[in-house]
Formats: C-alpha cells, structure tokens, sequence
C-alpha cells in the first residue's frame, strides 16, 4: 500500500477528532438557561444569600463541570450598600466563557477587579462540594456570575489532603 494514502487518512481522522474536540468543548456541552436563577449575595448580617434587584439575566450552563456557569446581568445598586451589606470574596478570578457568550468578558471582569472599578461578592458558598458562586458587579450596575473552585475544592480535586477546616464531602447514593 502506498504510504502517502495512509498518512492522508491519518490527517483526515485527526482533524475529525480535533474539530470535533472543539465543537465539544465550545458548543455542545454548553446550553443557555431558560430561567436563571436569581442573583444571590450572601449577607454580612445572616450569613445566607439574599436575592438583589436584577435585570435581563442571561446566563449559560452545562452538566459536564460544575465550574461552567456563567450569567450576566446589571442593577441599580451602588458599591457602597453593597459593601455594607454583603460579603466580599477574596481570591476571585473570572473564568472564561465560549466566544459565542459575548455579554461575559473574562479579562474585562479580571482587569477591573484589579483596578477597583468592580467588586466580587460571595454568592453563595459551596453551591456544590468545594465550589462557590461569585457575583462581580462594575461601578456602572454590569453584573457578572460565575462559578469556581473554592480552596478546600481546590484542595479536593488535586488530591491534597482537605483537613478539618472543610466540611465533610457529601456521600454519593447509588
């Protein structure tokens, strides 16, 4: 057999394999949620998310990992009641969204939060096992959600031993 069909073939099936990689990660497991929750951010005073005043919720999630929700919104609410009110998060880091979500820009939301022009909230803590809800919101009202590893999840999935200062995983029933 000739050598140049077999590595014909092999570039055919690595480029359906790479395509479909892509079309996997960026499109199919993605999907936009119909009715989004409400933005939550949780109180200095209770210690328990509170609904804010939100509008136009859009946002994208998928079953695949429990990191890849991603909302936006925007209210009315100033930084200064938002800070006396709700708990800021520390070590918050955009994580990015697909191209085709183009309302949520990772390296905007990073780019302010360093600057100070927005601020990162605590949405809710441990949405699911080791992940945390973060709601940043700009000066002018724009409002991001994402969600992202917090440090006993962190700890958690890398194998690092979780200590007594993180909860007790939950058990799987079959």
């Amino acid at each position: 057999m000739n050598g140049k069909y077999i590595g014909i073939g092999l570039m055919v099936i690595a480029f359906i394999a790479g395509a479909s990689l892509y079309y996997l990660q960026v499109y199919h497991y993605y999907a936009k949620v119909e009715t989004p929750d409400a933005v939550q951010l949780v109180s200095v005073v209770t210690g328990e998310p509170e609904e804010i005043i939100a509008d136009g919720i859009t946002a994208i999630d998928a079953t695949s990992s429990p990191i890849r929700y991603r909302a936006c919104f925007s209210t009315p609410m100033s930084h200064s009641m938002l800070t006396e009110t709700y708990q800021l998060a520390d070590g918050a880091i955009p994580l990015t969204a697909p191209e085709w979500f183009d309302c949520f820009d990772a390296t905007e939301i990073g780019t302010a939060l360093e600057d100070g022009t927005a601020l990162a909230f605590l949405g809710k803590e441990n949405i699911e096992y080791g992940v945390d809800r973060i709601v940043v919101i700009f000066e002018d009202g724009r409002g991001y959600v994402w969600q992202q590893l917090n440090d006993c999840g962190q700890k958690a999935y890398d194998g690092t031993a979780v200590g007594p200062e993180c909860p007790a995983r939950p058990t799987e029933s079959n």
